[in-house]
Formats: C-alpha cells, sequence, structure tokens
C-alpha cells in the first residue's frame, strides 16, 4: 500500500442483476482473504445496510456503504479512503455492488445510472469482477458477458466468476465459450443451497439477528471461495487499480466540537441494526461522547444520557420483547418529556410510537404503527418542513426509504420532511418534530449532511446545561 491509502488494492464485486449471488461471493471473498491474514476493508455500493454487516463478521472490521446519491460523487473516494485506512490500514478492498452493474438511482434529477455500481466503479478507478449465474444458461453467457465488457468503455471488466454451475461438463461449456470474450474466469463456484442465506420482508436476515449462525455461514462461504476461485489471480486484478487522487474522509473536518462533552446513547442490538459508521465518528468529531444501549436487554439507558439516537431495523420483528422491557421504555419517554434531544429513523419512529401492532411501545408519540403489505422503497430529495435538532427549516437533504411499516397519523401538526415534487408523486410533509424529538421515516448518511451531526450534538450540549442548571435550583 503506497500514497497513505490512494494505491490501496481494490476491486469491485458486481452482477449482471440483482439474484446472481454478489452477496454470497463478495462476502466469501472477504471471508477467504482474511483468512490468508490479509486484512480486508469492505465497502457496499447503494445504501444498503443488511449486506455490510456480513461483510464485517467476514472482515473483522465495519463494513462501510459507498452511495453518491446519498453523500455525494465528490465524497465517495475520501470516504473510500477513510474505510480502508480504518481501524488500521488494510491490504486490500472488496466493494460489492448494487442490483444489476449499470442499474443506478431512478430520479429525475439525476442522469440514468448516478450511483449504480459502474458510476462508484468509475469513481474508485476500480476494476470490476463479475459475478455471473451460469445455472440456466450454456454458451449463451459469452453473449452476455461480452454486452457487459463493452457497453461502457469507461468500466474495466477484469474477470469473471461463474455462480451456480452445475458440474464439471457444465464448467467447462461456460469456461470454452468465454474465451472468445477476452475475459478472464477467475472461479466457477458450484451449486450450494444449504449456503443460502435466509430472507424476510425486507430482504435478507441481519447477522446482527443470525449471531452464531451468520458467523458459520461467513466461514463456509469463505471455504468455498478458497476452493473455487483464483485468489492469487483476484488479488492481481486488485492491485491493478491506479492511485486515486483524493484524500481521506475526516469527520473533525466537516463538524467544530462543542465545549461541552455530551453523552449520547446509540440504539443496536438484534433490533437496530441499522446504521453507518460514519454518523457515530461524526457525532465524537462533534465533541460528543457515544454509547450503546440494546433496547431488547438493557433496562435503563446509560447514566447521564443528554440524547438518544435510534436508527433503523426490525422493531416490527421484535415487538413483543421491546414491549416486555418496560422500564427503558420509560427511561426513555422521560428523556423526551424532559427535553432530551431524540433522533429516530424508520424503526426508531416505530419505537417512539404509541403502540406498533398492537403492543405498547415508548409512547413519546401520540402514533400507531403498523406492517404494512406495500413496500415502500426508494431514493428522496427532502426539505425541512419544521426547525428541529437536526436541521433549521428550508434545509434540503438526500435520503432513502425502506420500509413495510405505516403510522397513523402518516405525520404530525409539526412535520418531520417533505419530499421534493416529482420524487414520490406525493408532496405531503412526513414524520414528526415534537419539541426536541425528531422522527421519519427518512434514512440519511450524516457524511452527506454533516450540519445534522452538529445540530444534534449541539442541542445534547444544550440539554445538557439546562438539566445541570435544574439539578442545581
Amino acid at each position: 500500500m503506497t500514497g497513505g491509502g490512494r494505491g490501496m488494492a481494490r476491486l469491485v464485486v458486481a452482477a449482471p442483476s440483482s439474484n446472481a449471488g454478489k452477496t454470497s461471493v463478495a462476502t466469501g471473498l472477504i471471508a477467504a482473504l482474511t483468512a490468508r491474514g490479509l486484512t480486508v476493508s469492505p465497502h457496499k455500493v447503494g445504501p444498503d445496510y443488511i449486506d455490510p454487516g456480513y461483510h464485517g463478521l467476514a472482515a473483522g472490521r465495519p463494513g462501510r456503504n459507498l452511495d453518491p446519491w446519498l453523500v455525494g460523487e465528490e465524497r465517495i473516494a475520501p470516504l473510500f479512503l477513510r474505510g480502508a485506512l480504518h481501524p488500521r490500514p488494510a491490504d486490500v478492498a472488496v466493494v460489492e455492488g448494487v442490483m444489476g452493474l449499470f442499474d443506478g438511482a431512478s430520479h429525475p434529477s439525476v442522469e440514468p445510472g448516478f450511483a449504480s455500481t459502474a458510476h462508484v466503479a468509475g469513481l474508485l478507478r476500480a476494476p470490476v469482477l463479475l459475478v455471473v449465474d451460469g445455472s440456466s444458461q450454456a454458451r449463451s453467457v459469452a453473449a452476455l458477458v461480452h454486452g457487459f465488457a463493452t457497453f461502457d468503455p469507461s468500466v474495466r471488466l477484469g474477470g469473471v466468476v461463474l455462480n451456480r454451475v452445475g458440474s464439471d461438463r457444465h464448467e467447462a461449456i461456460l469456461r470454452e465459450a468465454l474465451e472468445a470474450t477476452g475475459v478472464r474466469v477467475l472461479g466457477a463456484v458450484r451449486r450450494m443451497e444449504q449456503l443460502h442465506t435466509p430472507s424476510r420482508h425486507l430482504g435478507l436476515i441481519p447477522a446482527a439477528e443470525r449471531s452464531a449462525d451468520a458467523l458459520a455461514t461467513v466461514r463456509r462461504l469463505g471455504e468455498v471461495v478458497a476452493a473455487s476461485v483464483d485468489l492469487d489471480a483476484v488479488l492481481a486484478l486488485a492491485r491493478s487499480a491506479p492511485p486515486l487522487d483524493a484524500e481521506p474522509w475526516d469527520p473533525a473536518a466537516e463538524v467544530a466540537p462543542v465545549a461541552d462533552r455530551p453523552r449520547i446513547a446509540v440504539a443496536g442490538g438484534p433490533a437496530f441494526t441499522f446504521g453507518y459508521a460514519e454518523s457515530t465518528e461524526l457525532l465524537e468529531a462533534a465533541g460528543a461522547e457515544v454509547v450503546r444501549v440494546d433496547p431488547l436487554h438493557d433496562e435503563a439507558l446509560p447514566p447521564g444520557t443528554t440524547g438518544l439516537v435510534v436508527g433503523g431495523g426490525f422493531p416490527e420483528v421484535h415487538a413483543a420483547e421491546l414491549s416486555a422491557n418496560a422500564s427503558l421504555r420509560a427511561d426513555i419517554a422521560a428523556l423526551a418529556a424532559r427535553g432530551g434531544p431524540i433522533a429516530a429513523e424508520c424503526a426508531g419512529l416505530l419505537y417512539l410510537a404509541r403502540e406498533l401492532d398492537g403492543v405498547p411501545m415508548c409512547g413519546v408519540l401520540d402514533v400507531a404503527a403498523a406492517m404494512s403489505p406495500r413496500l415502500t422503497l426508494g431514493y428522496r430529495s427532502a426539505v425541512a418542513v419544521t426547525d428541529s435538532v437536526l436541521a433549521p427549516a428550508g434545509t434540503r437533504v438526500r435520503g432513502h426509504e425502506f420500509h413495510r411499516t405505516h403510522t397513523d397519523p402518516p405525520a404530525g401538526a409539526a412535520g418531520a420532511w417533505r419530499w421534493s415534487a416529482g420524487s414520490t408523486g406525493s408532496d405531503s410533509a412526513e414524520g414528526f418534530v415534537a419539541g426536541r424529538v425528531h422522527a421519519s421515516y427518512l434514512h440519511l448518511h450524516w457524511a452527506g449532511s454533516p450540519h445534522v451531526a452538529q445540530r444534534f450534538v449541539t442541542a445534547c450540549a444544550a440539554a445538557e446545561r439546562s438539566e445541570n442548571v435544574r439539578a442545581h435550583r
């Protein structure tokens, strides 16, 4: 590695479409390289929270997201380098793509292909390893790979991994057909249904919820990839990436530390697995002491907590257990009542509601939440409706929605956000702002809006000073 990480060996694992097996191959590749004694930096294109959890298990360090829609094109290489260098410099980086190689954001404000895997590969100047599902094809695989290799000359397709290959004969046919394309076959993985990763209404089950099973799956994926893929050839491809002309992202350059050191609890555990590592880094850079709370098991907020961040996850799956932890629910309601800032996204909104699927939640908001048959999914360009602990009214942000639940009412008297016209066909207010509580379905990547972290820590410091004044009266 040279140039402070700018010469980081790296490659992007992509596929012609979703469900080709790129998550299994990428996770297995990370695990196999780690088992070789290499330090691997794992990354994921797009807003997805679940795949990075498996990457993190495989690498032993957090998986980080790279999404031009959420953070801006100019931050992709710096954020990549941040992940590659922290908590320690990596030997190689593996970036898993999203959907098909050229599939990008579906939004009228951007060009086709924006935020696609190909877009991010270009911003990283990284070669692409294409995972091709060979289960239902033979010689036609050559036409498929040829098309992906030539569709965009700026994308360097450096190799193919054949997935779900049926037999030695099947593998030979696929390899022979691909010889004419000039694209090297770097591996062939057989069909292994026992490695199927369980899924549910929003996709894969998060690694944090599977614990020992997830670890066993990741370990087995590493063994399969090590036996099926030419790891030396993959490393050579990754090392062929040219240096990046960028500096690592530095959270301390995005925010200024407050004079006080407010303690901010961040919800985690199996019910709240959705979050970006950069959010915590920004909170800390802004002067906060960040502590963890698991709403499934911790009976109270950590002592001295002045603010709370509750991100996304699957509280509907754990509703009964969350409800049974009445002491923590009461503690969170008390924090809100005394003016403690709370920022809640999606699952966090459901947890703050009066009830979720008929069972009591924290009751911070007079809202009933329930599962819905309708999947709400997509990028959003939003504007803040109300002054809040996250943003002044009128602030514009980019985020995404991903849920199968709804709330009644859908928004408070003081809403949180309004989607920009054209993004969803609806321009009504969404979310809730009540005192120092901000709750919404909108997921933000705070690296793309660092002022959000700055404002939240400032609000927590102000709340702590007010609490201290009251305590000494």
